[in-house]
């Protein structure tokens, strides 16, 4: 073990805690045993907490024994699916209420004339009042704060319960807004005020807008979440920190949470992503691609020398865009519960519609009677209906009704045996589960056979062999608890806060000593929430970066600066960074064409204590006794499959297929002609024999 306690005079046990739409999954790390395990209970839909709380309890006698609980939440991210956020108002610059509302004049569709979009924010609730800043800084109106008051007292009166202080262009020049924020605070009747420049001081005004705003309908709801959490925790003895994973994939203070809340979307996925990429890591592959198969939608990232890949910004759905630094991660409707159909011109479809946990694919007998991939791989033997998913959380499943629905309506439609159409609906779901990692790969410059495949999930194993023969990969990566890696992720991730800062300057007329002055005023701001946090870190990183372009241009390119670089910047070292990072990306540099600087981008990263995830490992002698045989249908004929029971193998072990491999949270399809084998971290490495 390489770490001690995290958070001093505490408990010993480090918990990550994920909550999924069926299941809330608690990653338990003893460091002072060396031990880890897992726990798995339903969720409560509505009520997330109440899944959390249960799960707690299953973790030791007392709260009091915990030192960290690291939380990856989806609730932000369910409310903005939802519009189950708060009423909320906005206060910005006069003539720029629609700014939420033009967007980027894009549309639903590509094609068609037709799409609609509501903002979060109706157009009765953003109010406008007098006040001008213009693109370079200057102060062209002061602004109006009796105005100020005014619209803020109309708001609430108008029942909103959280406000945006959005002004235009205040990334050059903050402080008509920083003014008005502060009037508005000081009679706002709680602390769900946010102000655009503190969220993000980045050019672009509909980014920050959206950002800010979404930033402020979800300052109640997962700051109520989340306080109510701390306080039930506290009240069962729990003395240690409750932290919650980012997008980005680091970690924050519960408080950081409750201020900055449009940094917890995708913080679910984005933590499995983040326990891949270490898994990887130590299992000898640095490149890696992540596929996450739950029960309404497949998430494939991808992790290259080591790292996640990190988008700018992302859509949560048309129209609800989020700028700020988070994993990148491709969604598609394919998981278990996505729903098999064919269309009017005789064309099988697998989602995006699902069945997800309630009622739940039609073998779960809760009323739905239309097939979906988990019936799919029910009817074909590949889950064992009397051995469900969920370690015994589920009933046992009804595969008679698995048989019926894919008859009904696909084998009938089709002209197919059963047999056949429950195996054309998996391949449908394959294919389009390899395309999205073409997407993360091939269309970003990477080859995919040069990389592993990491499948993880409650479904993920069941379809790793088929990734491997689609998209020509030549490893795959099965981690020893695929269905609780985003839990396990959680006690993986380090601490990490983000800035940003618009400098919009020609590379020549770049001020290089007030470009150091302003690195460090980050540097203290990002560092301050770190001291805050109550966390101990190994050590402290940080990364620099410029958004970069030549003039005339529209997109921007990341440029990271070396430590020196960034220690004490000039032009020159400046100039030679874009043109290495703009060689490598393009192929060639443009010469004779002014450069122009338009952001400068910081991280500072507290490394929190690592674990050897050599405690994963099985340990004793265990067992590669069969536990018997399973009938599956594959490739067009049943076929005798092997039963294991996947925990139990001991290192170097090899498997050969076809063999299922079960365990509590996930099942493992082998097909014939792969084997898998056991490492040292308790991973199973798929290849073809």
């Amino acid at each position: 073990m390489t770490a001690g306690n995290i958070h001093q005079g505490a408990g010993r046990l480090v918990v990550g805690v994920d909550v999924g739409g069926t299941f809330t999954d608690l990653f338990v790390l003893d460091e002072a045993a060396g031990t880890a395990r897992i726990v798995k209970v339903p969720s409560t839909r509505g009520e997330e907490a109440r899944g959390f709380m249960n799960g707690v309890a299953r973790v030791a006698d007392s709260a009091a024994a915990i030192a960290t609980i690291v939380h990856g939440t989806t609730v932000g991210t369910n409310a903005l699916l939802e519009r189950k956020v708060a009423r909320t108002g906005i206060i910005t610059t006069r003539g720029f209420r629609d700014v939420l509302e033009m967007r980027r004049r894009d549309r639903p569709q590509t094609w068609g004339l037709r799409g609609s979009f509501v903002p979060v924010v109706p157009r009765d609730l953003r109010r406008e009042v007098d006040e001008r800043v213009l693109a370079d800084g200057t102060l062209h109106t002061p602004v109006d704060l009796e105005q100020v008051r005014e619209q803020a007292r109309a708001l609430l009166e108008a029942g909103c319960e959280a406000v945006c202080v959005f002004f235009i262009n205040t990334y050059a020049n903050p402080e008509n807004e920083r003014l008005a924020v502060a009037a508005v605070r000081a009679l706002w009747p709680n602390a769900h005020v946010t102000s655009a420049c503190e969220v993000l001081p980045e050019i672009r005004e509909f980014e920050r807008c959206s950002t800010a705003t979404l930033n402020a309908a979800l300052q109640p709801v997962v700051g109520n979440y989340l306080e109510r959490l701390e306080s039930d925790l506290r009240g069962q003895g729990f003395d240690g920190e409750l932290l919650v994973v980012q997008s980005n994939g680091g970690v924050m203070s519960r408080r950081t949470a409750s201020d900055l809340p449009v940094r917890t979307a995708l913080s679910g996925p984005a933590a499995g992503v983040i326990a891949c990429a270490a898994i990887a890591r130590a299992a000898g592959f640095p490149n890696a691609i992540t596929g996450d198969m739950g029960g309404t939608s497949f998430d494939v990232s991808l992790v290259a020398n080591g790292e996640a890949a990190l988008a700018s910004q992302t859509a949560i759905e048309f129209g609800m865009v989020i700028r700020s630094p988070m994993i990148q991660i491709e969604t598609i409707g394919a998981g278990g519960g996505s729903i098999a159909s064919v269309d009017a011109s005789g064309m099988l479809q697998v989602g995006p519609e699902s069945a997800g946990s309630i009622p739940g694919p039609a073998c779960y007998g809760r009323g739905n009677m239309r097939p979906t991939v988990t019936d799919a791989n029910v009817l074909l033997g590949r889950i064992a209906a009397d051995r469900p998913l969920g370690g015994g959380l589920l009933a046992a499943l009804d595969a008679g009704k698995s048989f019926e629905a894919i008859e009904t309506h696909v084998a009938r439609p089709l002209g197919l045996d059963v047999y056949q159409a429950a195996e054309a609906i998996l391949t449908v779901a394959n294919a389009r589960m390899a395309g999205a990692i073409r997407l993360v790969s091939i269309e970003r410059g990477h080859d995919p056979r040069r990389f592993a495949y990491m499948p993880f999930g409650g479904g993920g194993a069941l379809h790793v062999c088929a990734m491997m023969r689609e998209v020509g990969v030549a490893t795959g990566i099965v981690p020893r608890y695929p269905g609780v890696t985003s839990a396990l992720g959680c006690v993986i991730a380090d601490m990490r806060h983000d800035a940003v800062q618009t400098l919009n300057r020609p590379l020549d007329e770049l001020d290089v000593a007030q470009l150091a002055q302003r690195i460090a005023e980050l540097a203290e701001s990002c560092q301050q929430r770190l001291d805050t946090s109550g966390v101990r870190f190994d050590e402290v990183r940080e990364v620099v970066a410029l958004d970069m372009l030549y003039a005339g241009q529209t997109h921007t390119l990341p440029v990271l600066l070396s430590a020196a670089a960034a220690q004490a910047p000039t032009r020159d070292t400046i100039r030679a960074a874009f043109e290495a990072s703009y060689g490598a990306a393009f192929g060639r540099v443009l010469d004779g064409i002014g450069i122009r600087v338009m952001n400068l981008r910081y991280a500072r990263i507290g490394v929190r204590p690592k674990f050897d995830l050599a405690v994963l490992a099985p340990e004793g002698e265990g067992s590669t006794a069969p536990l018997g045989t399973q009938r599956v249908f594959h490739d067009g004929q049943w076929r005798e499959a092997q039963r294991y029971a996947r925990l139990d193998l001991p290192v170097a072990s090899r498997i050969d297929g076809p063999a299922i491999l079960e365990q509590a949270d996930t099942t493992v399809w082998l097909e014939p002609g792969f084997h898998a084998e056991v490492d040292a971290h308790g991973n199973l490495l798929v290849r073809l024999s």
